[in-house]
């Protein structure tokens, strides 16, 4: 059902410039608000300093809170969104069910488990690149247990692949407990582990951009590719392969391209749960079903979304800050409860 918008080219640009507006408000939003209050004159000077062509005096102290802190911040949220909605998309047209999500193969949960044991171990406070590094390590990690578990004679259905995921997410479930179980006698390391695990952008820098960089343009190209084969295999593998696609080769890299992008948004993140479950399901109900339109609107969506949600978190108990991950739960639970109920609905009625 498509509730809004519609599902054709006019339609698709109207969302993009939408949710463009969206973004660029927050974001702009995002800058101007904070604990510290700051004129939005001086905001736009620091931004034209670094922006626009020319030499231009800032106040340094302005510069670092604008450019050096919320800025980044802005910007990760919206790389963090965009990854997640898109994994999630591309999970849900493989899945051929709505209520997927990258986690459903055991992506995020190894992502987590990947950062909490560099963090437990002290690593990451040795080695800045190391909770990252871990958590996309994690990610592709449980990918190859799950496709490795799940494919006989070369070929991987996918209810097995679904259900070998719900056993490895158990499992990684437990391993993240007793590594938290053994730190909590750490403080500083209990400490960090609770954050991540609650996901957020606080603190968030430049250095954390050029993070997720790489595995969000290896994820979003291949999604690109992919995204042909994913509309075929939405008719059923028997009429895509009919029609000349690689089912195989589809599979491995729609689940590779979700991990590498799930991986690098929780590497930076920490875990923020039901973006990429309900953004891309929204999107799929007003745009449709086509990913050469779904995947990019779910994108852009993912990024406003995310942006918009921090935004939330930091300014609803200023200057206190409330985690990222607690925000897009209270916001995403209901939905999500939602098209449980609605799925189950029209399933009883089709009966």
């Amino acid at each position: 059902m498509r509730i809004a918008f519609g599902g054709n080219q006019a339609g698709f640009w109207w969302y993009m410039a939408a949710g463009t507006a969206l973004l660029l408000a927050f974001a702009g939003i995002g800058l101007f608000r904070g604990a510290v209050p700051i004129d939005e004159g001086d905001v736009l000077a620091v931004l034209a300093r670094y922006l626009l062509p020319g030499e231009r005096a800032a106040d340094p102290s302005v510069d670092t809170i604008v450019w050096s802190l919320r800025a980044p911040r802005v910007v990760v949220a919206a790389m963090v969104g965009g990854c997640l909605a898109l994994a999630g998309a591309q999970m849900q047209g493989l899945f051929r069910n709505p209520l997927a999500s990258p986690g459903i193969v055991g992506t995020s949960t190894g992502a987590a488990a990947g950062a909490v044991f560099a963090l437990t171990f002290g690593l990451a406070g040795t080695f800045l690149l190391a909770a990252p590094l871990f958590a996309v390590a994690g990610a592709l990690l449980s990918l190859l247990i799950v496709t490795r578990i799940a494919t006989r004679d070369g070929y991987t259905p996918v209810t097995t692949l679904l259900l070998a995921g719900v056993a490895l997410n158990a499992l990684l479930a437990a391993f993240n407990s007793w590594l938290i179980a053994r730190s909590w006698e750490q403080y500083e390391a209990a400490r960090r582990i609770a954050y991540w695990m609650m996901g957020g952008v606080t603190d968030r820098g430049w250095v954390h951009v050029g993070m997720v960089l790489p595995g969000m343009v290896i994820g979003c190209a291949m999604a690109v590719w992919f995204a042909r084969d994913l509309d075929l295999l939405l008719e059923g593998e028997e009429v895509a392969a009919s029609l000349g696609v690689d089912i195989e080769k589809t599979k491995r890299a729609v689940l590779w391209s979700a991990a590498i992008l799930t991986g690098s948004a929780v590497a930076v993140s920490g875990v923020v749960g039901f973006v990429g479950l309900v953004v891309p399901h929204l999107v799929r109900l007003l745009l449709g079903p086509v990913h050469r339109r779904l995947l990019p609107a779910a994108f852009l969506t993912g990024a406003w979304f995310v942006v918009g949600a921090d935004l939330l978190a930091r300014t609803l108990v200023a200057p206190k800050e409330v985690f990222l991950g607690v925000v897009t739960a209270f916001i995403g639970a209901p939905f999500f409860l939602f098209l449980l109920v609605r799925h189950e609905s029209e399933v009883a009625v089709s009966r």
